[in-house]
């Protein structure tokens, strides 16, 4: 028998993007779990919040909220009482530790993250900057870029250069083969501005033998054996090596944890 799903409530005056984030988070830390997410952005009238907290309580789950305005912070409170229901404050916490240890007061506006303010644009500009390079498809964007990844197939070059470009840096990323020697735009850039990616041979042999399944592909071809997997390895070692660039084994690491690791570089 199928076990009922549970039910989390996510509540913002904003999008919701940075609640459900966190809930999101911490979902991943729990297996087996059936959770319903059921979210509402835009939250600014206490009638809204009133009809968000009776479903949420019918359903016997919990709220997370993020919300600035004092008097709906108020009346979620009220409302969490009348109802029994649990209430997640996601930025209360944080906002106090501000105000307690730097003496500041808080904006009190809703979506301020979202403001199309110049952050904004110079994501959006590198998200742009970085899918129009995507596998080295601009060799001279390489002169123009934040970041360089190197790297041989199938190391999560294109969603790290993606996830990258949306903390506002341009990124090229550029496919590592040994029959196709580097271009004279790779070698001129200063090592501080490249990052070379590596994956153990076995791991790599069992993703790129799953990428051959999905394409339809016969999985004994020489691009997913380990004899091909460990030459592409050992050229690309030595590419690092004559850069001079910091290289970053992803085995097991998510793209985050990796993204993290790069920032602290540059």
């Amino acid at each position: 028998m199928e076990e009922p799903s549970h039910f989390v409530t996510i509540c913002s005056d904003s999008i919701g993007d940075t609640a459900e984030a966190v809930v999101q988070a911490v979902l991943h830390q729990f297996q087996n779990q059936r959770v319903t997410l059921r979210r509402y952005g835009n939250v600014r009238h206490e009638e809204e919040l009133r009809k968000l907290m009776e479903e949420a309580a019918q359903h016997q789950g919990f709220v997370a909220y993020t919300l600035v305005q004092p008097e709906l912070r108020e009346m979620i409170r009220e409302e969490a009482v009348r109802l029994d229901l649990r209430i997640v404050d996601i930025m209360g916490p944080m906002m106090q530790a501000f105000i307690d240890t730097f003496d500041d007061s808080p904006q009190q506006r809703p979506g301020l993250l979202h403001q199309l303010d110049e952050n904004y644009f110079r994501r959006i500009e590198a998200i742009e900057f970085t899918v129009a390079c995507d596998d080295g498809r601009d060799l001279g964007a390489m002169l123009k870029a934040d970041i360089v990844l190197l790297g041989m197939s199938r190391t999560s070059k294109t969603p790290l250069s993606i996830f990258l470009a949306h903390r506002g840096k341009k990124v090229v990323n550029y496919p590592i083969v040994p029959e196709i020697g580097p271009p004279q735009q790779l070698l001129s850039l200063p090592p501080n501005r490249l990052i070379g990616l590596s994956m153990d041979p076995e791991h790599m042999l069992k993703i790129r033998s799953e990428r051959l399944k999905v394409l339809g592909l016969p999985v004994g071809s020489q691009y997913a054996s380990l004899a091909r997997i460990t030459e592409e390895m050992e050229y690309a070692t030595a590419l690092f090596a004559k850069l001079g660039c910091p290289v970053i084994d992803i085995t097991d690491k998510a793209i985050e944890e990796t993204a993290g690791i790069i920032m602290g570089y540059i």
